[in-house]
């Protein structure tokens, strides 16, 4: 510490500090390595901090908006950390709606959790046909499957069909183990996950049962019409251009379509040109149609995943 150094005591009775800091103080020690200079010192709710004037001063305001996004949340990650930080102090979700999409498995609460997870969510309630493109762990298919359960839910749709390419990265269904289902299965899983989240296993179930919920490889969309439903094209980037041409005119009389994909993992082979790179290029002045980009601040994974991506946004930076 420098001789001027101050310090500064920083109340932290508005949030449970135990979790606030999280198991064996492990936020905290991720805090203190973004303020080097800093020496913070915890003492129940009560922080310490003890360096220039500058330094804490900028370290309140990052303080106050860490605050203010665990009270909103219930919680505090790394990753929020770094968006928080990355912003100036402004929280990840500081614009983003309390408005709850489902109440899912175990009291979990699915809402909106960054900007443009908001704006999906107004463009699906405003539009028909929404896309939305963005790199992975940014929410939107559970975002899109959270729309889905909520207009089931509120019998605004009869079913929920969701579907995604079933071949990726050049692999064959014929060489797998199993019967059809089995062939599938793991193709559609994430599909699955987000739906186990916000429905109890008995009535998943009978919606699986009953055609209520359908999962579905993109092939078996041919030649169907797709009435009073919330249809999901999920992994869209691998579908082809007759394909997802094929998709998007099996729209039928009140149904929404969401059309997810990451434009930086097309797995096709390299003569054939993602479906969905075009779709939006051809689509998104349509009357009724919206685009959504989103980007590593929706990142909702691990705060590594934001790290990564950015680090493959600049690859063509770095081979020039």
């Amino acid at each position: 510490m420098t001789d001027n150094a101050i310090e500064r005591i920083f109340s932290l009775e508005s949030v449970d500090y135990a979790d606030f800091w999280g198991a064996n103080e492990r936020t905290l020690d991720f805090v203190r390595l973004l303020f080097p200079k800093l020496k913070l010192v915890a003492r129940g709710e009560m922080l310490k901090a003890i360096g220039s004037a500058d330094d804490i001063d900028h370290f309140e305001g990052m303080l106050q908006a860490m605050m203010a996004h665990h009270e909103r949340n219930g919680s505090l990650n790394e990753n929020a950390i770094m968006q928080i930080m990355e912003s100036g102090g402004s929280s990840p979700d500081a614009e983003v709606s309390d408005e709850i999409l489902v109440h899912g498995r175990n009291g979990l609460l699915v809402k909106a959790r960054t900007r443009n997870q908001r704006r999906l969510v107004d463009a699906v309630r405003n539009n028909d046909m929404v896309f939305a493109v963005g790199p992975a762990g940014t929410g939107k298919t559970y975002t899109a499957v959270a729309l889905a359960v909520r207009a089931l839910k509120n019998k605004e749709v009869r079913r929920i069909i969701l579907t995604r390419p079933a071949v990726e990265a050049g692999e064959s269904l014929g060489f797998l183990p199993g019967d059809l289902r089995d062939k599938l299965d793991p193709y559609l899983q994430p599909l699955y996950d987000a739906l186990h989240d916000m429905i109890p296993q008995q009535k998943l179930a009978t919606y699986r049962e009953d055609g209520t919920i359908e999962i579905a490889p993109l092939a078996f969309m041919r030649g169907r019409t797709l009435d009073n439903a919330f249809v999901i094209l999920d992994e869209a980037q691998n579908a082809t251009s007759s394909q997802l041409k094929m998709f998007l005119t099996r729209m039928g009389r009140n149904a929404k379509f969401v059309i997810t994909g990451d434009l930086t993992q097309v797995d096709l082979p390299r003569h054939q040109q993602s479906g969905l790179m075009q779709a939006t290029q051809l689509l998104h002045d349509l009357k009724g149609i919206e685009v959504i980009t989103l980007d590593h601040t929706d990142v909702v994974r691990h705060r590594l995943v934001t790290q990564i991506i950015k680090a493959y946004d600049n690859l063509p930076k770095l081979q020039d």
